[in-house]
């Protein structure tokens, strides 16, 4: 049951059900660098509404989000060794770590992200609990006999006489449909995973060497043996409203059979060693410019790979559940636990990354003074769920890995994808698509280089950017940031998106607020009137927040934008038509003001999540405590919480709520 839902009596229609508790998860950035806007606006700010929310909705006691930075990794270590080469640092790995958690930190504060804690696996407190976790959650998945010790091929670099991990090397990704030219040591940068010797022109960033090819030895999780309790999860999450469909459609890429690519020029080669091949099915496709070999098993297609490589065929594989590689030999990482007498081994950053959420909510309880087997409360029980804010890319990850392998922990032999309670439950992935910037995709690491998230905040305030992404309908498709200040294709004539976005708050909402404050100051001196909002705006509220709620409970946030407006709007006009400067009845005026201060209280709710300065500044002018914000008395009018001859806190002239930022009123002044 949703909180105190029976207190609505309201509400004629059943309102979305919401947890007792929650944990709201961010993807964590990683610690070589600032925050680009993508870290912000396509994700971060996404998963601070949603927490807003449910603090507001559900009790903010009940209510835990955490992210926090990535350490560890190869991305991270490459990093730190190109700046110090460069002369552009000084100090050691966790030094270079330290100072991009700590701006990191800084920006969220700057766009009012609120996570309880966002933490740093690599450093503090935080470190010590998420190698405790590591190590228990990989000794446990062992235990239960969900592991393999694979010996495989990784890359070597000749030349600096080391193995090579993650970004150390660079080719072309092996993965059929794929054109990503930033494939790594076995994912590119589009979240698809291969095996190493699979990877198209490998170069070492190392050296420029093509480096060569020596087995090792690494702990894999039995991902393949999960491939059906995948499929019959992925039947279940097509049925449900609050899963966007990129979720269930990249999970259901990965769950065909395994299949090689093999381009038309090849084919009569092909024909000549077929029967050296594994037994597998040739799939005609005449149209297509290569054509298509299946295969049941993945051992079977890799054994295939190889022999197709001896003889100098090309080939593209396709997305499959490959073994989930748990370990490596990269000296920065968590150390792995020993097992089987296999020792000397660090966990790779992606594994422990998916589990990260779980020792920052333990590293947030014992700060909180709370034991930390609470956690459990929070993950394993059927009375909470675990949202996970993420971009499409790295679904894999969130949508199979970790749930796969949330599964494998299981204490029963039989796995099932509806867990018992006292049992992890399985996320729901809240997965946003691409934030591209001026109609490309952008990445740190591409040619197309995204604005530091602390750069936007020279031509915007935080709420404009908050309202603007939210807007977007990331939730829906792939779209464009066009901010004017960035864009060269830009007429000083254009409007600048941005801004047009928020002057919902910047000149209606404000207005509104205004006209309320000083006419109550100039007619009423300053009394909140006590009166109860007439029923027709009591309805007006009843259905804008039940559509609202609908709407966030599927995660709708640009739906929410478009409730917002219409609310709005419609006070708005109610304002223009009530609120003329001359009040010759002032029983009248007093009950046009109640509703007007109605309209604003109901429209400051609904914002809270969105823009959290603003609405936490009508409170302090309103002069209430936080109670306003509680979802279990949404539909009462001020007068609930102040008593009779409540004085508001003076406006003085010119006040602003929501504001434009100073670079804007400058540019008016130069365009008039």
């Amino acid at each position: 049951m949703s909180r105190n839902n029976d207190k609505n009596k309201n509400f004629e229609i059943p309102r979305p059900v919401f947890p007792k508790r929650a944990v709201v998860t961010g993807g964590m950035p990683y610690g070589n660098k600032e925050l680009h806007f993508g870290h912000v606006g396509g994700m971060l700010v996404f998963a601070d509404t949603y927490a807003r929310f449910l603090r507001d909705r559900i009790g903010k006691e009940n209510v835990i989000f955490v992210s926090g930075t990535d350490c560890y990794g190869s991305p991270i270590a490459e990093g730190w060794r190109v700046k110090v080469n460069n002369g552009e640092f000084e100090g050691s790995l966790e030094d270079f770590v330290a100072r991009n958690h700590n701006k990191q930190k800084e920006t969220l504060d700057a766009y009012g992200i609120s996570p309880n804690l966002f933490a740093a696996s690599g450093l503090g407190r935080s470190k010590e609990i998420h190698a405790e976790v590591t190590d228990w959650f990989i000794s446990s998945l062992y235990k239960k006999g969900q592991l393999d010790r694979i010996t495989t091929m990784q890359f070597f670099d000749e030349k600096a006489g080391v193995f090579l991990n993650g970004r150390q090397v660079i080719g072309k990704c092996p993965v059929d449909g794929c054109t990503s030219e930033k494939g790594y040591a076995d994912e590119c940068d589009m979240g698809h995973q291969y095996m190493p010797e699979n990877l198209i022109d490998p170069v070492s960033t190392l050296t420029g060497e093509r480096p060569t090819m020596k087995p090792v030895t690494n702990w894999y999780f039995k991902l393949r043996d999960y491939e059906q309790l995948m499929k019959n999860w992925v039947e279940e999450l097509k049925k449900r409203k609050d899963i966007r469909p990129v979720v269930w459609k990249t999970i259901d890429e990965f769950l065909k059979k395994p299949v090689i690519y093999v381009k038309r020029e090849f084919e009569e080669k092909y024909f000549s060693l077929k029967d050296s091949m594994p037994e597998h099915e040739y799939l005609e496709e005449k149209k297509k410019p290569s054509f298509t070999i299946q295969f049941e098993t993945l051992s079977d297609c890799d054994e295939a790979c190889r022999v197709l490589t001896e003889n100098g065929i090309r080939y593209r594989t396709g997305k499959t559940l490959v073994p989930f590689r748990l370990t490596g030999n990269i000296e920065w990482g968590v150390p792995a636990p020993v097992m089987d007498g296999v020792d000397g081994l660090t966990v790779w950053v992606w594994p422990e990354s998916l589990w990260a959420p779980i020792s920052f909510t333990q590293t947030y309880l014992e700060q909180e003074g709370h034991d930390r087997s609470e956690w459990k409360d929070y993950w394993c029980s059927k009375d909470s769920t675990v949202y996970q804010f993420i971009g499409q890319d790295n679904i894999y990850f969130y949508g199979i890995a970790e749930p796969a392998m949330w599964m494998a922990q299981q204490e029963n032999a039989e796995k099932t994808a509806s867990p018992a309670d006292g049992e992890l439950q399985l996320p729901v992935i809240v997965a946003n698509h691409h934030i591209l910037f001026l109609d490309k995709k952008a990445s740190s690491s591409g040619a197309v280089k995204p604005p530091m998230a602390d750069d936007l905040l020279d031509h915007y305030t935080p709420e404009q950017l908050r309202m603007h992404w939210l807007g977007l309908g990331l939730g829906q498709r792939s779209v464009s940031f066009m901010p004017k200040p960035y864009n060269p294709d830009a007429k000083p004539e254009d409007s600048d998106p941005v801004v047009k976005d928020g002057l919902l708050l910047s000149n209606v909402y404000n207005r509104m607020i205004r006209t309320a404050f000083y006419t109550a100051q100039n007619e009423l001196e300053g009394i909140l009137p006590d009166l109860a909002p007439q029923q027709e705006f009591i309805d007006e509220a009843n259905k804008a927040v039940l559509e609202y709620e609908r709407h966030m409970s599927k995660f709708a946030f640009h739906q929410c934008t478009y409730v917002l407006d219409s609310y709005i709007r419609k006070g708005s006009k109610y304002m223009a038509r009530q609120f003329t400067g001359t009040y010759p009845d002032k029983e009248a005026l007093k009950q046009d003001l109640a509703n007007l201060f109605y309209i604003i209280r109901i429209a400051g709710i609904l914002l809270h999540p969105m823009a959290p300065f603003g609405t936490e500044k009508l409170r302090e002018y309103l002069d209430v405590d936080e109670r306003i914000w509680s979802w279990d008395t949404i539909l009462e009018p001020l007068t609930y919480f102040t008593g009779s001859d409540h004085k508001l806190k003076f406006l003085p002239p010119r006040t602003d709520f929501f504001t434009r930022h100073e670079s804007q009123f400058a540019q008016a002044e130069t365009n008039e």
